[in-house]
């Protein structure tokens, strides 16, 4: 798909919901669409953290390895979500797995175009930066509510 298609694809997604065309455009030339059949790893630990995901259809488990044992799942997203945040920082590396639960589709972000072009573009890279840190609020609510819940006292 070529990068003027993606841009109503982009601005359709949550994550980028009113974010200024000529943005879309940028991001757009970065981006590419991709599939994974149920089962398929997107991302795994200690893999480079080089995408950001804009998930569009399907269910994606968050999983931590624990060597001998089962992983365990920590998390579940869908369409409509974000994956993938460790592309933002140096070591740049996966700290766990995300596997699709069901057929997924959605939209990879190219890294290292989305800093060089928040780097360029102030603006550009305000917008996304207001949305990443969003959406790391909402996580880390979800996580203080599930804290809760595995630690509530019983009566």
């Amino acid at each position: 798909m070529k990068a003027e298609e993606l841009v109503p694809v982009l601005g359709a997604h949550p994550f980028l919901v009113e974010l200024p065309a000529a943005h879309l455009e940028r991001l757009a030339e970065g981006a590419r669409v991709l599939s994974f059949p149920e089962r398929a790893f997107l991302l795994r630990e200690g893999g480079e953290a080089d995408t950001l995901y804009l998930l569009t259809h399907g269910r994606v488990v968050l999983e931590i390895h624990r060597p001998g044992r089962d992983p365990v799942q920590v998390e579940s997203l869908s369409g409509g979500d974000i994956l993938g945040l460790h592309w933002l920082f140096p070591p740049r590396r996966w700290v766990l797995d995300a596997r699709a639960a069901t057929p997924v589709r959605a939209v990879g972000l190219d890294a290292a175009h989305v800093r060089a072009c928040s780097d360029a573009d102030p603006a550009l890279g305000y917008a996304v930066s207001q949305r990443l840190l969003r959406q790391l609020y909402a996580r880390l609510e979800r996580v203080r509510l599930q804290r809760l819940d595995v630690y509530r006292a019983e009566p």
